[in-house]
């Protein structure tokens, strides 16, 4: 797996723990990445199963994602603490 994967996967937890829900403007401000960069790895990360995408453009981790994202966050804050 990609550390851009990773990366992203860790920020829609991440802004999901923060605000309840996630929309791609949001992983975009939380980055710093233009909107078309967003869009486009929203659609990869959907293609490989990691989130999911509503009616209403709210993107949720699957458990798949989840697995993941959590995983990279235990890390990141292990290693804060060192």
């Amino acid at each position: 797996m990609s550390e851009s994967t990773e990366m992203y996967l860790e920020s829609i937890l991440v802004i999901q723990k923060r605000k309840g829900e996630v929309r791609s403007i949001d992983i975009a401000h939380e980055l710093n990445f233009s909107k078309p960069t967003i869009s486009q790895q929203i659609k990869r990360l959907k293609s490989l199963d990691y989130i999911n995408v509503n009616e209403h453009n709210i993107i949720s981790l699957t458990d798949k994602g989840m697995e993941i994202a959590s995983m990279i966050y235990e890390r990141h804050n292990e290693l804060s603490r060192i």
